[in-house]
Formats: C-alpha cells, structure tokens, sequence
C-alpha cells in the first residue's frame, strides 16, 4: 500500500511529532509498504524519507525558521496539504502529528475534503479531545470521573473555597504533552502558573491535583489494552519525564487488582465514546490512596514511537509496534469504505 506519513507541524510538539512519524515509517516499511513521510508545516517531502518494501533510515529535517513556523500555523491549511500531490495520490495517510491544527480536527478536515483514508479519530472527536474544557464536561455528562476544575484566570480565593484549597495543577486548555503544566502548592505562585498556561492556545484550566498514582490505558477499536502504570521522578508524568531517558519508569501490565483493571479499563472506553474518538486514542488516569480512578484526558493522537505508552500497552498484548501500525492503517481504510456504504451513517468521529 502507499502511505503518505503526516508529521510535524508547527505545534510546540514538532519535534515529538517528528520522532513519531520516523517510527512510523520505519515500521510500516518493514512491513512492505511504499512509505513516505510528509511535513504538516508546509507539504513539503522530508528528504531521505521515501522507502518501499525495507528498512528506512536517514529520515530527517531542519525545521522552517521559528518566523516561519509561526506564519505557516495562521495560514490557510488548504494551502499546505490540500494542494500536496504526494497526499491527494496516497492510499491512506497516517497521521503522526502532536497538538495544534493537527490534532484540534482542522487537518482532519482538510483530509476529508481530500478524500483520502486517515488514521485516528475525525474532525469531531479530534476537536474535543483537545479542548480539556468541552472534555471534562463530557465526562460528567457520561459518568467518567474527573477531578474538579475552574476556569482562570482566577484569584486564590477560589481555589480555596471551590477546588479545597492547594496543591493545584494548571495546565493550557488546549495543549498536550503537559506542554505548560505546572503543579501549584500556594497561592504564591498562582499568577506565574496563570502567565505560563495562557501562552498557549484556550483559557488556563485550574485543576485539583490528585495524590497517588499514574496510569495510561490504551485503546484499539473497541478495546481496552492492558494499563500502564508510569512512575516519574517528578511528582507529574511532566514533558521532561516523558521525554528525557531516564526520567521514568514504566510497568506494564500495572499491577492493580482485578477489580480496579476492570474499572479503569471500562472507564477508557466509555471516555474514548464520550468524545466521538475512533480507532485508536490514550486515556490518562490518576489513581488516588482509595485506588479510585480520576480521568484527566484522552489522547487522540498519542506517541507512536516504539517506547511511548500505547505501544507498550500493545507489546503487553502481543501486538508488535510494526503490527500495532499496520493495524491503524487498516481501521482508517475499513472506515473510508463503511463511510461510503449509503446504508451506515457516517461516523461523528
């Protein structure tokens, strides 16, 4: 099959996107594809990335100047990959883009509009996903537990008198890869926490911070795989611990008891559903001392690199990465052709 791999972009999760989508060639070239990788930020084809039916390697790109970047994200989308040849003549489109347009719904849009078959979830379920605010309303909407919240900015009284008072955490509403996440433990250093949050897309969200343990739980189609637990140095699974060797461990399956593997593997699915996800997304837990389980988000585009955490979760499953990536690529073609039958309903994901 030809694959046109999307990947980079301009969101402040370039280079995890990057990372990902030269896994993701790799992967799907071991397993015979004709492969090639495109950059999201201007169409362009990365050099070195084009392989068919073998291993890739050299894959790899300076990125356009930061002005550039900037430009390119408040253009017309259209412009960039509506007019790419290279995507308009791929079978299918894997998309291995992090935050911003990417993963927001727009460039899910603009691949409909294309008519090309593309992994992950549509422009519907992409949107709410990444807008934590619409997502936790969901949530409650659907019966998945989520710590409670504010909208800020906000004065510390209110954190006080409607979250319980301190630690908090405050994030971006509209970011991922705890891009711009910082744990708050007075009102001291409320305001900076505010200033950090709102350089980035969506009011900050002010949200009670749970003591206990980290888990991630992946799903595939209509399935939970097995939970993984992630054991930071820092006290939240932050960008650095995700992304700096060393900085965390990982146990998977996470050792729970039967009761609580149950409850946050049914609780992922009912939150995948909540937000019109499909065919692949993570949902993030936090699982307090009473191992009850608080859900902060669900990613529609997780990392795909060999050692992020749904692959793990797979591999603990006896999926391989190559396998796990091949599989991605057939629900996003099995969903082109289920959504031309006149007899279903088109998907809202």
């Amino acid at each position: 099959m030809k694959i046109a791999v999307l990947m980079g972009g301009t969101s402040p999760e370039r280079d995890v996107s990057l990372a990902t989508g030269r896994e993701i060639v790799r992967a799907l070239s071991d397993r015979g594809h004709e492969v090639l990788a495109i950059d999201a930020a201007d169409g362009r084809l990365i050099p070195g990335s084009a392989v068919s039916g073998g291993s890739a390697s050299g894959i790899g790109r300076e990125p356009p100047e930061e002005g550039k970047l900037v430009g390119l994200a408040q253009g017309p989308l259209a412009r960039t990959l509506g007019e790419t040849a290279e995507l308009r003549e791929a079978e299918a489109i894997f998309v291995a883009l992090h935050g911003g347009s990417g993963e927001d719904g727009r460039v899910q849009a603009v691949l409909d509009l294309m008519g090309v078959p593309y992994t992950g979830s549509g422009p519907l379920g992409s949107a709410l996903a990444m807008d934590k605010l619409v997502t936790k309303e969901l949530f409650l909407a659907d019966g998945v537990p989520t710590p409670s919240w504010l909208v800020g900015p906000v004065e510390s009284s209110a954190v006080e008198s409607q979250l319980g008072g301190y630690p908090v955490v405050v994030k971006p509403s509209r970011e991922g890869s705890t891009v711009g996440v910082s744990v708050v433990r007075s009102a001291d250093t409320l305001g900076e926490a505010l200033e950090r949050a709102s350089g980035f897309s969506g009011p900050p969200l002010i949200e009670r911070f749970i003591p206990g343990r980290e888990l991630a739980v992946g799903v595939l189609g209509d399935r939970a795989l097995p939970a993984v637990e992630i054991k930071p140095v820092h006290e939240i699974y932050d960008y650095e611990c995700k992304y700096t060797k060393g900085m965390s461990e990982y146990e998977v399956p996470a050792r729970l008891s039967v009761e609580t593997t149950a409850l946050v593997e049914e609780l992922a699915v009912r939150a995948h559903r909540s937000l019109r996800l499909s065919a692949y997304s993570r949902v993030d837990f936090r699982l307090d001392v009473n191992e009850n389980p608080w859900c902060l988000e669900a990613n529609s585009l997780p990392g795909m690199t060999a050692t992020s955490l749904l692959p793990k979760a797979a591999s603990a499953a006896g999926i391989s990465f190559a396998e796990l990536c091949d599989r991605i690529i057939q629900m996003a073609v099995d969903r082109e052709v289920a959504e031309r039958n006149p007899m279903r309903p088109r998907g809202l994901g």
